[in-house]
């Protein structure tokens, strides 16, 4: 009877054990340092057991392995022997199909947490040498670490089931900017370059004065090809900036600048951002394999195929620091107007008028003392 109730404690231990090493499967290493590190008790305590890493898996194996041992052999005393082995295996059997491998459970969890100080001591010790058994058993896996993503299509998929996990802390944005950048190099100019038909250019003959400054404001661009005769012929650009102060006299070809650049449409976008880094020129006509004239391709073009959103181009003027800091004041004082209209005070309440005497312990005692 002694050995029927000793070996059901024990069959019942190798299920914690079970349960302990399913626990600890799931629980990524990285991710309990990081919260671990952020305060959060139950990483702190769970970490000091999962950062022996394969020491931990061995040693929660070899208390699997001792206790159903021991429970087997106590059976025995009780049962026939292969009844006794028939328990056992149906045991572990059952251990590892009704304790849960997807989710991390409470039960699991509050005994990983009860444990872990315990686990952690015995590894101070014995993580030499369960690390030399573990690396043995373990080293045909060591070097077949199959992370699932075989393409660049797997990643982008993977980052788009990342936006929707509910424990998610990587910003929708920054996903974004991600998976915008990885197909960044996928891209040709002749995908994203604006139309040769809808191109808003300037003649280099077109006078200064208030109505080109209105008609290119109202474009919407600084940026702007000069051509000379045929509409195709570019020989410079202009800058809205470069009007900006300007006397109402003379003609573009007096501002613009003639330095123009070329790109083919079959370039790919990222050997487009490599001509204009080495450039430094933020606009490029785009021409095709017979040196016609399709489109044009600006620098806010490229950057908008890597974060995934249009980029206005309403402040042209990093070169100025008084430009700069007015800007940098007009959004300090809308920031400081909105919060202002944010915080609206709370409704006034009449209340009792009270004195300095309502509140004087002398006075409530002559008080009292009247009443």
């Amino acid at each position: 009877m002694t050995g029927l109730i000793f070996g059901g404690l024990f069959a019942f231990f190798t299920l914690i054990m079970i349960g302990l090493v399913r626990t600890f499967a799931q629980l990524p290493v990285k991710e309990l340092k990081r919260r671990a590190r952020q305060g959060d008790p139950l990483a702190s305590a769970l970490y000091r057991a999962a950062s022996y890493g394969v020491s931990l898996q061995v040693l929660l194996w070899a208390l699997v392995a001792i206790s159903a041992a021991l429970s087997f052999v106590l059976l025995s005393v009780s049962l026939e022997p292969w009844f006794a082995f028939f328990v056992i295996a149906f045991l572990i059997w059952l251990g590892f199909l009704w304790i849960p491998a997807g989710d991390l459970t409470g039960m699991g969890e509050t005994i990983a947490r009860k444990l872990s100080p315990v686990l952690a001591w015995l590894l101070n010790y014995l993580h030499p040498l369960l690390e030399r058994i573990g690396n043995f058993l373990f080293r045909h896996r060591h070097f077949q670490v199959r992370t699932q993503l075989y393409e660049k299509d797997d990643l982008v998929e993977l980052l788009e089931k990342q936006k929707g996990q509910p424990d998610n802390r990587i910003a929708s944005a920054d996903i974004a900017v991600v998976q915008h950048a990885l197909t960044f190099g996928d891209k040709r100019v002749v995908d994203v370059l604006v139309p040769q038909r809808v191109v808003v250019r300037v003649s280099v003959d077109e006078p200064i004065g208030p109505k080109l400054m209105d008609d290119l404001y109202q474009s919407g661009y600084s940026r702007f090809p000069v051509y000379e005769g045929d509409i195709t012929t570019i020989v410079g650009t202009l800058y809205l900036k470069d009007l900006v102060g300007r006397d109402r006299k003379g003609h573009v070809r007096d501002v613009m600048r003639g330095q123009v650049y070329y790109v083919h449409e079959d370039f790919t976008l990222q050997e487009a951002l490599q001509a204009f880094l080495k450039t430094k020129h933020h606009l490029f006509i785009v021409v095709n394999s017979f040196e016609e004239f399709v489109g044009i391709l600006t620098i806010e073009d490229i950057l908008e195929q890597i974060i995934g959103k249009q980029i206005i181009d309403e402040f042209d003027t990093y070169d100025d620091m008084r430009a700069v800091a007015a800007k940098a004041a007009h959004h300090d004082h809308k920031e400081r107007k909105k919060a202002k209209q944010t915080i609206e005070p709370a409704p006034e309440t009449k209340q009792p008028k009270v004195t300095v005497e309502d509140i004087t312990p002398d006075h409530a005692n002559e008080k009292n003392a009247q009443k």
